[in-house]
């Protein structure tokens, strides 16, 4: 079985790939990415693991659901994108094998079998895996957005990409809504924003000494630009736990896309 990579993958804005924007491709790449995400794999995965900044728990705490509901967890959108459907099953043994790595990484686990997939699940993975046939376990992350506890929760997850799971951080590289609302207002694309921050995680996220990699990581809010494009940092931390799963593989850049009058990027992993 072929090790998987793992992805920091961003999901955009709310139901973003299946409603109308002006100008109307303002998704287009992103969600061109996606697409073409499934057949940059080794081989299918048997299964999908999903760290979403939209879910925060005291303990992480793995979905265990055998047939995940979709969370409309978003608001003010067409009807139609409250009607949209991704079937694609839980994985119970999955989350069972995630809750007995993270309880071994002494890191604190707890499981929830009612929880649903939120649209950092859903929207992105519609358009990369629309046949909703490969079981998808959703894993939050903690609510003390502690970075060096989420480098070690993805450190612990290691082990699954060589049991054919791919493991994926959903969120965003800016998600400073405030910001990009008033930079689109300057007119049809706006100013862009975002621009120091990116280049510093990109610098870090490909930083080839993977020790070094994680450190700067970990200190991500002292960056040029870090507290504007998070003030707060549950969109970026999924990064940190991919970045834990990654072990030595060097992180590259996958995505650059300016939506929203904002840079957006993406990050692979081996």
């Amino acid at each position: 079985m072929a090790r998987q990579p793992t992805f920091f993958i961003p999901h955009g804005g709310g139901p973003c790939f299946f409603m109308d924007w002006n100008p109307p491709d303002e998704w287009d790449r992103h969600r061109q990415f996606l697409k073409d995400l499934p057949g940059t794999l080794p081989e299918r995965p048997r299964a999908l693991l999903v760290i979403s900044g939209h879910w925060k728990e005291p303990a992480f705490t793995m979905q265990t659901n055998p047939a995940p509901p979709l969370l409309f967890d978003y608001g003010g959108f067409p009807p139609h994108t409250y009607e949209l459907t991704w079937p694609a099953p839980g994985d119970p043994a999955l989350a069972e094998r995630v809750h007995d790595l993270i309880r071994a990484a002494g890191l604190p686990a707890a499981k929830d079998a009612v929880r649903g997939f939120d649209h950092g699940v859903f929207v992105p993975l519609k358009v990369a895996f629309p046949e909703a046939d490969i079981p998808c376990v959703q894993l939050s992350v903690a609510s003390d957005l502690d970075p060096g506890r989420h480098i070690a929760l993805g450190q612990a997850l290691a082990p699954l990409r060589d049991e054919g799971v791919l493991i994926l951080g959903s969120g965003n590289t800016y998600h400073n809504m405030g910001v990009m609302m008033r930079s689109l207002r300057c007119g049809p694309r706006g100013d862009i924003v975002g621009g120091a921050f990116d280049t510093w995680l990109t610098e870090a996220t490909t930083c080839p000494d993977s020790e070094d990699r994680n450190r700067r990581l970990t200190h991500w809010s002292d960056a040029p630009g870090g507290r504007d494009a998070h003030p707060r940092e549950e969109h970026l931390i999924p990064l940190h736990v991919v970045a834990g799963a990654a072990g030595d593989d060097i992180g590259r850049k996958t995505l650059e896309d300016h939506v929203l009058g904002a840079i957006e990027s993406a990050f692979r992993f081996g």
